[in-house]
């Protein structure tokens, strides 16, 4: 990215503090880019609160609060969190059988997950459980409740913990992504990375520079799958294989099919109430 010395200041970028989003580090550290931005690593609650209140330039934003701002922001394009199927990192853990659940401990990091948890307990499975907003804390979440709703790097513990565990393992495990796909056939979409339409307006050139630099940077750590999952296993739990099928399993792709499933999902969200409509989805030029 260029700019005249002293021109400007570094674009204010967000970074989900995620094991999701290690893909798009790992590329904006070996292309260069991390140098050209203000980067601000958190959990995704507080990373949307930032974009929102124009405290970041760009970032990611769960698809929640981008369906809520939507006037105020430009998707940049190809560019999403998600998958076609199971996420394996989006999870509702129950400590019953689903048709016993009465209460629910909703993670305090997630927008979109909480919501559409909900969706598919009360619309598809005809369920009216209590909600509870917790930390997200696996163990203690349960204590207080039948199920609960977590996400990021302590859902993705969850499934490995039910993997490893089998047939004997004590908790019930619904992926989320998984269980949308069954419902209406189309991919999750989690999150998308926008940029305050007034930033984009103003520094178009340094919009696409960021996208650019993210796109890139997610090509080559993603072609690197293997040598970034031994690396990122070095400090996790998980091994390297695991974290291998992570990344690839993830769709970080906004293509006709993805932004199919935003509409479906805007649709439900928007009859119940949680959301206003969506009058169409406006891209950053890039």
């Amino acid at each position: 990215m260029t700019a005249s010395a002293g021109a400007e200041a570094r674009p204010r970028v967000g970074h989900i503090q995620f094991l999701n989003c290690l893909p798009l580090y790992w590329g904006l550290v070996h292309s260069g880019a991390l140098l050209d931005i203000e980067l601000t690593k958190d959990t995704p609650d507080r990373l949307n609160e930032a974009l929102v209140a124009g405290e970041l330039d760009i970032g990611p934003i769960s698809l929640v609060e981008y369906l809520r701002h939507a006037d105020d922001l430009v998707v940049l394009p190809d560019l999403a969190v998600g998958a076609d199927g199971p996420v394996l990192s989006v999870v509702l853990s129950s400590a019953v059988p689903l048709d016993d659940v009465r209460t629910v401990a909703l993670g305090s990091t997630s927008r979109t997950s909480v919501l559409l948890a909900r969706m598919l307990l009360e619309e598809r499975h005809g369920l009216r459980p209590t909600y509870l907003t917790m930390p997200p804390d696996l163990p203690s979440m349960l204590r207080e409740a039948d199920a609960a709703v977590v996400i990021g790097d302590v859902a993705l513990r969850a499934t490995y913990d039910a993997e490893r565990g089998g047939t004997g393992h004590p908790l019930g495990l619904i992926d989320l992504s998984a269980a949308w796909r069954e419902w209406s056939g189309l991919p999750m979409v989690f999150a998308v990375w926008a940029a305050r339409k007034s930033f984009a307006q103003r520094h178009p050139g340094t919009v696409k520079e960021v996208h650019d630099a993210f796109r890139s940077g997610l090509d080559l750590a993603l072609r690197d799958v293997d040598q970034v999952a031994t690396r990122a296993a070095r400090f996790e739990v998980f091994d390297p294989a695991t974290l291998a099928r992570y990344f690839t399993t993830l769709d970080f792709r906004l293509g006709e099919w993805q932004q199919a499933g935003i509409r479906a999902f805007a649709e439900k969200a928007a009859r119940r109430g949680d959301v206003p409509p969506l009058r169409a989805m406006t891209f950053a030029e890039v």
